[in-house]
């Protein structure tokens, strides 16, 4: 079956109101690719740039609202000279990710990537070597990871696409550093897409008079999602604050009974971690490792030499089994020079015990045991959060959103339970309480 027999077939199953099939099969197999790949005809108006002039345009959406799909035909339309996406065609862009990887995976070769995305006549490869994308009129896109800022020192762009900007770990220095790259061409534009978060950037470009501001729903885009996925959510998360936010694609503001605040979290934030006398890995392991099991919370959190404490990672994982989870502390233990790993043994007693030890009988493990509830265990700690004692050492946005999200009552999503919370609580309390001979480290 030809492509053109194909993108046919998927233009009828497809079709807008009023485009019928009798009308598509009357179309040359060159009208129906142009067709399928004139995304002006086929986007939402929550898809496509704003109409009024701008310099910062920001999507805010939900899961699957196409977000992605939006930035990669804007960096395509701003290439190929289209009046509303530039006002002349860009040939030097930066594709931002939260990782390197995610500007890859995601940005570059994901299904809604700019070489998925792009028409046969006009796709562009990937030089490797180079993190770059290059197309046949010349224009470049390159490579950029927001965890390392630096690296938008010196290079200069007439345009940039940044993804899931309310995620970057150093988000405020990440996108100053790319603000003074943007100086090429008659009016260099930048592009964020991104799930709503209320981080110092995403609320700095909220109140920038030069952004633009537009939200997606993924309601809006559930024709191009698994059946049942809205449906499924709503059903699991409808009316919390957490679907308000990953579906509906709004800005939440804080929640009024958490125990933690925004702007104290982000006034001590650090960019790096300082010497620790003392570091740990704390482990909330789940109850059962089936697909919709809790996920795992592992953090680390280090003492400082003036008593304060340090966030220094979150990696928590979802429906993993207990040999995957406890890799990924073993790893992470390595991985910030860690003293000890504290597990929670509620959910599995000895067994955490003996799942950490098979995994390396060489890190030394204590399994502590919940004998209070989680608002109750969680109030000294966040009193230290209150005192300003507490640095996050860049944004850890999943952990920061479980944080905010957390009242008397649990989390606002029926069922759902503060895993990443939990292991942050076991982190700090421990440290809190003392333990084995300091040992000084940079991390």
């Amino acid at each position: 079956m030809s492509s053109a027999t194909c993108l046919r077939t998927a233009l009828i199953d497809c079709a807008k109101a009023g485009a019928s099939e009798d009308f598509t099969k009357r179309l040359s197999d060159q009208a129906v690719l142009r067709l399928c790949f004139d995304w002006d005809s086929w986007a939402r108006p929550d898809q496509r740039p704003p109409i009024k002039a701008w310099s910062t345009w920001m999507l805010m959406g939900g899961r699957g609202s196409g977000k992605t799909r939006a930035g990669a035909e804007w960096v395509r339309g701003a290439i190929e000279g289209r009046a509303r996406y530039a006002p002349e065609p860009c040939g030097h862009l930066a594709l931002v990710g939260e990782t390197f990887a995610d500007a890859r995976e995601v940005m570059v070769e994901g299904v809604s990537g700019l070489r998925q995305i792009a028409p046969p006549w006009n796709r562009p490869r990937y030089e490797a070597t180079r993190k770059r994308l290059v197309w046949e009129n010349g224009a470049v896109a390159h490579l950029f990871s927001a965890e390392d800022p630096e690296s938008l020192r010196g290079p200069q762009f007439d345009g940039a696409w940044c993804d899931e900007a309310g995620k970057w770990r150093y988000g405020e220095e990440a996108f100053d550093q790319l603000a003074f790259g943007l100086r090429l061409g008659a009016q260099p534009r930048c592009v964020v897409t991104t799930t709503p978060r209320a981080t110092p950037l995403v609320k700095r470009l909220m109140d920038d008079p030069k952004c633009i501001v537009s939200h997606a729903t993924s309601h809006a885009n559930q024709a191009f999602l698994a059946d049942g996925f809205v449906q499924g959510l709503e059903q699991s998360y409808g009316g919390s604050r957490l679907y308000r936010q990953e579906v509906a694609g709004e800005l939440i503001a804080q929640r009024a009974d958490s125990l933690w605040k925004r702007d104290i979290i982000d006034s001590t934030r650090l960019n790096e971690a300082p010497p620790l006398r003392r570091v740990v890995v704390a482990v909330d392991p789940p109850a059962s490792s089936h697909a919709k099991s809790n996920a795992c919370g592992i953090v680390a959190c280090g003492v400082m030499e003036n008593g304060d404490f340090a966030v220094l990672a979150d990696d928590t994982c979802g429906a993993a089994r207990p040999e995957q989870w406890a890799a990924r502390a073993i790893d992470l233990f390595h991985r910030v020079e860690a003293d000890l790993i504290v597990a929670e043994s509620n959910q599995g007693g000895d067994m955490v015990r003996s799942v950490l030890e098979q995994a390396s009988r060489n890190v030394p493990v204590k399994l502590v045991h919940a004998k209070r509830g989680k608002w109750l265990r969680a109030e000294p700690v966040a009193y230290l959060y209150a005192q300003g004692r507490v640095h996050h050492v860049g944004a850890f946005a999943a952990l920061e959103d479980e944080m905010l999200d957390f009242g008397p009552e649990g989390l606002s999503a029926p069922g759902q339970s503060p895993d990443r919370l939990d292991a942050l609580v076991w982190a700090i309390t421990e440290l809190m309480g003392g333990g084995s001979a300091p040992r000084l480290r940079k991390i």
